[in-house]
C-alpha cells in the first residue's frame, strides 16, 4: 500500500482505481450473457429514441402529458447510458478497472438521473390529476412555459441533491483491500461500503436524498392518485369513470416498474449483505434494465 497522503499522521489512502465484477461465478460465459444485456440495452435506447422521434414529428402529441413522457424518456436514456459501457465492457472485454474519480462521475449521473425520473412521475401525476380534475382549464394550467419551468426545477434539484456525494465520497480513507465493487457499475452504498473510517455522514445524507426525493415524490403520487380516485368517483356515469382511469394505466404502471426495483435493490443491500455475490449482482444488473437507480 502506497498512501496518497497523510493526514494528522494517518494514513490517508484512495483507489487509483476499483475493480468491478460481473456475474460471479459464470466468468467462464460473459461472452454469452452479454447477448441478452446487449439486447436489453438496445431495446431500451431504441424505444425510448422512437418515443421521443414521435413526439417530435406528430402535431397531435405536442401536449403537456407527451412533453412529460419525452421527459421521461429523455431520462431512461440518460440512465441507459450511465451504466452501460462499463457493464459491457466487463462482459465483452473484461476490462473490470474503473478509475476513481470516473466511478465518482458515473455514480453522480446514476442517481442524478434516477432522482429526475422520480421527479417526472410525479409531474405526470399532477398532469393528469388536473387533465381529470379541472379539464376545461387543462391547457391554460399546463402551458408550454409552465412545462419548461418544471423540467428546469426537476434538474435543478436532483443536481443541486446529489452534488455533494461524490465530495462525501472522496473525503474517506479507503482500504486498500476492498478495492472490489459489487457491481458492474458505481453505485453509491456499494461505494462507500469500501471505505475503512466512519461513513455516518454518507449514510444519513444518502438516507436524506432519498426521503427528501423518492420519498416524498412517492407520497405526492399517491395523494394525487387518491384525490383522483375521488374525482373519478364523483363522475355520473360509469363509462365516463372508465375513460378517466384508462387515462391513469399507462403511468401508474411506469411508476410501478420504477419503484419496485429500487425497493427490491435497496432491501438486497441493507438486508441482504451476507447473500451470495451473485445475487447482488443479478438484483442489480435486472434493476439497470428497468430503469437503473437502485
Amino acid at each position: 500500500m502506497i498512501p496518497s497522503r497523510s493526514f494528522n499522521n494517518i494514513s490517508f489512502f484512495q483507489p487509483p482505481a476499483f475493480l468491478m465484477i460481473g456475474i460471479p461465478g459464470l466468468e467462464a460465459v460473459h461472452g454469452w450473457i452479454s447477448i441478452p444485456f446487449s439486447s436489453m440495452y438496445t431495446v431500451a435506447l431504441a424505444g425510448n429514441c422512437l418515443i421521443l422521434l414521435a413526439v417530435r414529428r406528430t402535431p397531435s402529441l405536442h401536449q403537456p402529458m407527451y412533453y412529460f413522457l419525452s421527459m421521461l424518456a429523455l431520462t431512461d436514456v440518460g440512465l441507459t447510458l450511465s451504466t452501460m459501457p462499463t457493464t459491457l465492457a466487463v462482459l465483452w472485454f473484461d476490462h473490470r478497472l474503473i478509475g476513481f474519480n470516473a466511478c465518482l462521475v458515473q455514480l453522480f449521473f446514476l442517481h442524478s438521473f434516477s432522482v429526475v425520473e422520480s421527479s417526472v412521475l410525479l409531474a405526470m401525476s399532477l398532469d393528469r390529476f388536473v387533465a381529470i380534475s379541472n379539464p376545461l382549464r387543462y391547457a391554460s394550467v399546463l402551458t408550454n412555459s409552465v412545462i419548461i419551468r418544471i423540467g428546469l426545477a426537476i434538474v435543478a434539484l436532483a443536481t443541486l441533491s446529489l452534488f455533494p456525494v461524490p465530495f462525501l465520497l472522496k473525503r474517506l480513507n479507503f482500504c486498500p483491500d476492498k478495492t472490489l465493487l459489487s457491481h458492474s457499475f458505481c453505485f453509491h452504498p456499494d461505494v462507500m461500503r469500501r471505505a475503512c473510517t466512519d461513513i455516518t455522514i454518507n449514510i444519513l445524507y444518502g438516507l436524506y436524498v432519498v426521503v427528501s426525493t423518492g420519498g416524498i415524490d412517492s407520497l405526492l403520487i399517491a395523494l394525487s392518485y387518491t384525490f383522483i380516485l375521488c374525482t373519478v368517483l364523483g363522475l355520473a356515469s360509469s363509462r365516463e369513470r372508465i375513460r378517466a382511469l384508462n387515462t391513469c394505466v399507462s403511468h401508474i404502471l411506469a411508476v410501478l416498474v420504477f419503484f419496485i426495483p429500487v425497493i427490491g435493490v435497496s432491501m438486497i443491500h441493507r438486508f441482504g449483505r451476507h447473500r451470495p455475490p451473485i445475487v447482488h449482482a443479478l438484483v442489480a444488473s435486472t434493476c439497470t434494465w428497468w430503469y437503473p437507480l437502485c
